[in-house]
């Protein structure tokens, strides 16, 4: 399998594509870890999951947004009039649309060293969520929100598709918050554009012969895309993330990021060639 990844704007890429028995079959910097962005936000739902299924947590425990908590930018809460939702519908809106607010209400219920103990269990050194979701982020708050190596993370998306991350009850949970994603605009592009998959229609629960689930992260200077998809009993898992020195509002950084696109693109193509 060829990865032929864009040399533009000073690009480093972490990539790792695997099979259904978690072998790798393509990498390019595989083990560099990489500012991820909203891609963090994996494992608190993965830990969301695992208390659920272990009855630690209700699905229909209401959870409340808060000022202190407020954040805008990706998400759909902060545009919504109710104030108070279930804590699977919270989880559930992040994992459509990445949504900020109904992270930092999450995180702040699940704990961030609770999803941290959880991300050491699974083995996990590079990836980690380190902060809540900031508008503003200051010299006395982490640097980023989440980092990652493409190694450990597609190694967490073979995990979750095969039932053995934190258990099959609780990953078929985060599968089906994942596969109500909105954002296809990188590796899941050539997956709507080239293998016919509905961009905000694929959920798992429709039943569909190929399923599809991915998580996404977008910032000034990231673009990062992680998941799987299964068609004909074959599963394929990647991650793919991209950092470069962004230049906000110059030609240049636009340059950048649309080679990185094209970059992602590439790589679902040859996913969907080992279908």
């Amino acid at each position: 399998m060829e990865l032929e990844l864009p040399d533009a704007g000073g690009v480093t890429w972490s990539v790792c594509v695997r099979d259904g028995l978690g072998m790798p079959l393509a990498a390019a910097g595989a083990d560099a870890p990489l500012r991820t962005a909203s891609v963090g936000k994996v494992l608190l739902l993965v830990e969301t999951a695992r208390l659920i299924a272990a009855g630690d947590l209700s699905p229909d425990e209401p959870l409340t947004r808060s000022v202190d908590l407020w954040v805008g930018d990706s998400g759909l809460w902060h545009t919504l009039s109710v104030e108070t939702l279930p804590l699977i519908d919270v989880a559930a809106l992040v994992g459509a649309v990445s949504d900020n607010l109904a992270t930092n209400v999450l995180l702040r219920r699940v704990g961030l060293a609770e999803v941290a103990a959880r991300a050491t269990s699974l083995g996990l050194r590079a990836t980690a969520l380190h902060d809540r979701v900031r508008d503003v982020r200051s010299a006395d708050h982490p640097a980023t929100l989440s980092t990652g190596s493409a190694t450990e993370l597609s190694q967490l998306m073979a995990r979750l598709a095969s039932g053995t991350a934190a258990g099959p009850d609780a990953d078929r949970l985060v599968r089906q918050w994942l596969s109500a994603n909105v954002d296809q605009s990188m590796v899941g592009s050539a997956l709507v554009e080239q293998g016919g998959l509905d961009p905000i229609a694929h959920h798992s629960s429709l039943g569909l012969p190929t399923t599809f689930w991915n998580k996404t992260g977008t910032d000034a200077g990231v673009r990062a895309d992680v998941g799987a998809v299964t068609s004909a009993d074959r599963t394929i898992t990647w991650a793919a993330v991209a950092n470069w020195d962004p230049s906000p509002g110059t030609t240049l950084d636009h340059l950048t990021v649309w080679a990185v696109l094209r970059g992602m693109r590439h790589i679902g193509e040859q996913v969907l060639t080992q279908l």
